[in-house]
């Protein structure tokens, strides 16, 4: 497993099994079975959320969202990996 702060464009993440997670007026809701906490994703989180359903190079996921919004590629690139090294810590994603 990564540890934190070691997450970088060339890892593979993917979702963890063990949430369940709504749509709540456009932001995703989240709760980890594992370990019973609840977390707001948030709009884009909730985007990020769903386009790591199947595993995927961190830096094709920047690309995706890069090319969907209007967003400076270096600073998607700081908040992906901030986001994804949170959930990382939280031990609802995988990363390889």
């Amino acid at each position: 497993m990564i540890k934190q702060k070691s997450l970088s464009l060339h890892h593979m993440v993917s979702q963890k099994e063990g949430n369940i997670v709504s749509d709540m007026d456009g932001e995703k809701v989240m709760l980890s079975i594992h370990n019973g906490k609840y977390y707001n994703l948030g709009e884009m989180g909730g985007e990020i959320w769903e386009l790591i359903k199947e595993p995927i190079i961190v830096q094709n996921l920047i690309a995706a969202l890069t090319e969907q919004y209007d967003v400076e590629y270096s600073e998607c690139e700081e908040q992906v990996l901030s986001f994804l090294t949170l959930l990382l810590e939280e031990g609802i994603v995988d990363a390889a």
